[in-house]
């Protein structure tokens, strides 16, 4: 389907590519992978033709009459329905449909009528339709213009008319930068279904697992195409560095025994012939070179200076939303431990942004009340807060703003290093940043003020892999609690273990796992295109306030059985610190025995700990299953 041979290709003084040769068959779906910056981008570009091809012997080159599909830009803001932009998105049907209105000629008439029956034009707005729901759209949302949805939302729509399209050779950059969860989980099966190729660019690491049969690789200028997901090219790159490593190791031991030689005997008349034969075989000898990995700099959220009692906050019976006629949630009751990591689910739409921004006041209550403590500080991230960088300033002016007036330069350069940001990157402008740098910089400045509770909207969309990890074990060891809105299952399951779902104008505990909770999102879907009659959904409604009023019940025993297996963890702690005091040498008997009594006050206390923790898990497993 696609043939890149020997491609040198650079921007300016970078060289990009440089001698880069792949092949990609007709139905493979391939994940294009690689470090933010390395050129992925720019060869969906070059496939595409958006830019001009390299001169000389590089060539690339696709099957000869095959389509290729993209997503240009998102949708214009017209009077025309997201359905109709959707089917004028599959040309040809669009330009036969337009003349079979108007062709006059009978031969071309049937023509015209015979070529649709072979494309399965009479279907096609219920293809469109399945597209366009699958990404997040109802069925209203189909008739409505597109002048009324958001820049994120006909995105989607352009997202949505390539799919439908169908081209033999699709092309996706970063797709799932517009979706929320639900629809990114749909859009892997989608393209796990697609009868065509498939070339995406995605730093959604379980994305790239599960919907794709092979792993293009950038790296060091160079591609390298391995069949499998991800962690299966992980692996195999792991497994050729280790064995160059061993190829290496060997040939030093060759060198230093053939130099050895060479250095012995070389005056020796009787033994110049072979010193000889043994300095053209070093001469020879081809360094074996181990490409260098690239390193990626941490994230730090440093540890807040003065620790609080649980809760941190609450939300009680809080209605919220933008005014009385924009009423979103209703009735929100949900409590935030110094501990808790916590990924709030559901379709984009539902509320999602509107729980963290009232949470992090910037969004007033409508209704209830948010108790917390007065000197809490919340770090609160957003993308539409890329936006607030301020242009014509560099990283290091917005890090000096956001230090004390009398912090020396030498600091601020320090704490910009910390961020990631180089020496000659901090006098970069903001505007000239990458996407993943200027997440780096707001992450950074929030964590600045050490806060208790981190807030993250969608943080990982211009995130390259490796720095998504990093963000990761970053968010681990943090001491505070924190609270995610990602799209991202790698992050969200890495770092949750709570769920809040919002749904329906409600926002609550979710009893389940980001599996449990992809596996309701898939059913969904298989079911959306039911008709269930008035009483069956009646009946459904019925058995979702059952269920609803089920685990509110349930609710303070989960919260009885979380907090008592917490406490057992800690004395079980405290248990082990006491062995490895005992364990040393020298200690007085006096001071053995004070180990001794501690320890067994605290064995006692976990017996008890733990007895309270099985019998209030055991209440619940019994409320949530009656």
């Amino acid at each position: 389907m696609l043939t890149i041979s020997n491609l040198d290709y650079r921007v300016e003084a970078r060289l990009l590519f440089e001698g880069a040769s792949a092949q990609i068959a007709s139905g493979w779906k391939v994940g294009l992978v690689g470090r933010n910056g390395t050129g992925k981008s720019t060869l969906l570009k070059l496939i595409r033709e958006e830019i001009e091809h390299p001169t000389g012997d590089s060539a690339i080159r696709l099957n000869q009459g095959a389509r290729l599909g993209w997503v240009a830009q998102e949708v214009a803001p017209t009077d025309e329905t997201i359905l109709d932009v959707v089917l004028a998105a599959d040309a040809e049907r669009h330009a036969l449909m337009q003349e079979a209105d108007t062709a006059e000629d009978p031969m071309r008439i049937a023509d015209i009528h015979t070529r649709l029956v072979d494309i399965d034009a009479w279907s096609a707005e219920s293809r469109a339709a399945e597209v366009l729901m699958g990404l997040g759209f109802t069925q209203k949302d189909l008739g409505r213009p597109t002048r009324e949805f958001s820049g994120g939302w006909r995105m989607r729509a352009a997202i949505a008319g390539v799919l439908f399209s169908q081209p033999d050779l699709l092309l996706l950059d970063e797709p799932t930068n517009y979706l929320d969860l639900e629809g990114a989980a749909w859009l892997e099966g989608y393209l796990k279904k697609y009868p065509h190729t498939v070339l995406i660019v995605s730093h959604d690491r379980e994305m790239l697992n599960r919907c794709v049969t092979h792993t293009m690789a950038l790296e060091h200028r160079k591609l390298t195409i391995v069949p499998g997901g991800y962690d299966a090219w992980l692996r195999l790159r792991s497994a050729k560095y280790a064995q160059l490593e061993s190829q290496r190791a060997k040939q030093e031991v060759d060198k230093a025994h053939l130099q050895a030689f060479v250095d012995r005997f070389r005056a020796k008349a009787s033994k110049a012939r072979q010193a000889q034969s043994r300095v053209k075989m070093l001469e020879k000898m081809q360094d074996i070179s181990i490409p260098m990995a690239e390193r990626t700099v941490p994230f730090h959220f440093p540890e807040p200076g003065d620790k609080m009692a649980p809760p941190l906050l609450e939300l009680r019976g809080a209605e919220l939303g933008y005014g009385e006629d924009a009423s979103i949630l209703r009735n929100v009751t949900l409590r935030l431990d110094p501990d808790d990591r916590i990924a709030i689910v559901g379709t984009n739409g539902q509320g999602k942004t509107t729980l963290v921004k009232s949470i992090a006041e910037r969004l007033p209550l409508m209704a209830g009340d948010r108790v917390t403590h007065s000197k809490v500080r919340i770090g609160y991230f957003s993308q539409d807060q890329l936006d607030e960088l301020t242009p014509g300033e560099t990283v290091l002016d917005h890090v000096r703003h956001a230090m004390p007036k009398d912090a020396p330069v030498s600091k601020q350069r320090s704490t910009a290093s910390q961020m990631g940001f180089s020496h000659e990157k901090v006098e970069t402008k903001v505007e000239k940043l990458s996407g993943g740098e200027k997440v780096r910089l707001l992450l950074g400045l929030m964590a600045m003020d050490k806060p208790h509770i981190l807030i993250l909207d969608e943080p990982t969309s211009h995130l390259d892999i490796d720095s998504r990890e990093a963000l990761i074990y970053a968010l681990n060891d943090f001491k505070g609690a924190v609270l995610l809105i990602t799209h991202d299952i790698f992050l969200a399951e890495g770092t949750a273990d709570q769920l809040w779902l919002v749904r329906d104008g409600r926002a609550e505990t979710y009893d389940g796992d980001l599996q449990d909770y992809r596996a309701l999102v898939l059913q969904a879907d298989r079911n959306k295109s039911d008709s269930p009659a008035p009483q069956q959904k009646a009946a459904r409604a019925d058995q979702r306030q059952q269920s609803a009023e089920s685990r509110k019940a349930a609710s303070g025993l989960k919260r009885k059985a979380d907090d008592a297996e917490k406490r057992l963890e800690k004395i079980n702690a405290r248990i082990a610190a006491i062995d490895v005091d005992l364990a040393q040498a020298g200690q007085s008997s006096e001071k053995v025995q004070e180990l001794l009594r501690r320890r067994a006050d605290f064995v006692a206390e976990a017996a008890r700990t733990e007895t309270v923790w099985i019998e209030a898990l055991e209440s619940y497993e019994a409320a949530t299953t009656a």
